[in-house]
């Protein structure tokens, strides 16, 4: 697609690595800084899809930097400043090897897991005779570890202190930090009209002291559905009208590819690309609840360039 941003290059003055993720190009500034910056890529059963999404990378920082600001009471956040609409510049933390996943209703590969015979996910025992999309008596966290290359894994909080990801008095500040957070999203998406599903956190420890990381509350790292017609479409055992990344999947799926080896990704017209992007802005919308002002786009990369540079050659 023209005009998106689905590689960065960048050299900046002062930095010592970069990391390119499936979403994200990270770069470490005298290795106490990191500017993130959220490209245009789309990734969807850990494969990064061929297109980029117009706005996709926009979407996603300003998403996660207001919610950032919206919790920094509860538990101190990695982010400084936000120089460009798609780029955070914020503290280096030492990451923990684990993803906080929290759920709220039993859906997406919870539901699979269950479907198929499972009763406990991550350790966690899940009562029998459960429907999907079914709200659980009490949010549940179903941790996966965080690994550099390939899928990560769901784990337990056992295994996760046997093995010595977390130490145990860490890991539970870590799960009060995730419950806390979860609680203030699901407020949040209610006041919209929406239903916090399920969310991931990252955190990360500086100077002893440990913080959120990454991205919040994004729909590429939750899921959300509309409380008006959440009821009615449950009794009815159907699908629920969501806000997340899983139409994509859905399409993806539809045209038979989960990412297994062998299978190859649909194509991507410009229209499908497009079609994307509205959603995305949609989801903008909805979940900030204020109007999307599309950045600047026709030279994305200089830009950045640009915007970058001036904040840190003003910060020194």
């Amino acid at each position: 697609m023209k005009n998106t941003l689905v590689r960065t290059d960048f050299n900046f003055p002062g930095q010592t690595h970069v990391y390119h993720g499936k979403v994200r190009d990270v770069y470490s500034i005298n290795n106490d800084l990191l500017v993130m910056v959220a490209t245009d890529r789309i990734s969807a059963f850990d494969v990064v899809l061929p297109q980029g999404i117009p706005y996709k990378g926009q979407v996603l920082n300003q998403i996660a930097a207001k919610f950032l600001d919206a919790t920094a009471d509860i538990v101190p956040n990695w982010k400084q400043a936000t120089p460009d609409p798609m780029v955070t510049v914020g503290l280096r933390c030492e990451q923990y090897k684990v993803e906080m996943v929290i759920r709220g209703y039993l859906t997406g590969s919870a539901w699979r897991e269950y479907k198929a015979g499972a009763r406990s996910l991550c350790g966690v025992p899940l009562p029998e005779g459960m429907k999907e999309n079914q709200k659980f008596p009490k949010p549940i966290i179903t941790p996966t570890t965080k690994e550099d290359v390939g899928h990560d894994e769901n784990i337990s909080k056992e295994e996760i202190i046997a093995q010595g990801l977390v130490s145990k008095e860490e890991y539970e500040q870590l799960e009060k930090y995730t419950y806390a957070l979860f609680q203030r999203g699901t407020e949040m998406a209610a006041q919209k009209g929406l239903i916090l599903v399920d969310t991931k956190y990252e955190f990360g420890k500086k100077d002893g002291k440990i913080y959120l990381i990454d991205e919040i509350h994004t729909p590429d790292s939750s899921r959300y559905f509309y409380a008006d017609t959440y009821q009615e479409l449950f009794d009815k055992g159907e699908e629920q009208r969501q806000l997340s990344k899983e139409f994509v999947r859905k399409w993806l799926m539809d045209n038979g590819f989960q990412g297994k080896e062998g299978q190859l990704v649909p194509e991507m017209t410009e229209e499908y690309c497009n079609s994307v992007s509205e959603r995305y802005i949609e989801l903008y919308e909805k979940i900030v609840g204020e109007k999307f002002v599309k950045a600047d786009i026709s030279s994305v990369a200089e830009r950045l360039e640009k915007n970058i540079n001036e904040y840190l050659s003003k910060r020194g």
